[in-house]
């Protein structure tokens, strides 16, 4: 028989909350700022994305280079901050719309640019970020 999970206290649950919060303004505030026609290639939600990558490599190299951090780190930032500012489901509706609208090329390259983008910006904020926690 396993145990039961631990309940998350409320503490916890209002961080990742009002992580949530700054990260999903901050994206509709890119949004506003990259607007993008239905079938024209999605600016916005590709740079929310590839940003967000890069921050969650720096704050993963953050984590591993000081284990005594805040325990509502890496639920606050990583989850709440960067889970909202992230979007996995804009960008397969922006990859399905350049589709129906006939620039199959476009989605080919925005899927391509957000996944190999999304992967070497993780590894570039880690590497980055190793470089500077490391180094104190």
């Amino acid at each position: 028989m396993s145990t039961p999970a631990a309940q998350p206290d409320s503490t916890l649950l209002l961080g990742i909350a009002s992580g949530g919060v700054v990260g999903s303004l901050g994206r509709y505030a890119v949004g506003m700022a990259l607007p993008h026609p239905r079938g024209a290639f999605p600016w916005s939600t590709l740079v929310v994305n590839l940003t967000g990558a890069l921050a969650m490599g720096l704050l993963v190299a953050f984590l591993v280079a000081k284990p005594g951090s805040h325990r509502l780190a890496r639920p606050v930032i990583g989850v709440g901050v960067l889970g909202g500012w992230t979007t996995f489901s804009a960008f397969a509706v922006d990859a399905v719309t350049l589709l129906e609208t006939g620039h199959g090329g476009e989605a080919g390259a925005y899927v391509l640019a957000s996944f190999l983008g999304a992967v070497l910006a993780v590894w570039l904020g880690s590497a980055v970020g190793q470089r500077i926690w490391t180094a104190e």
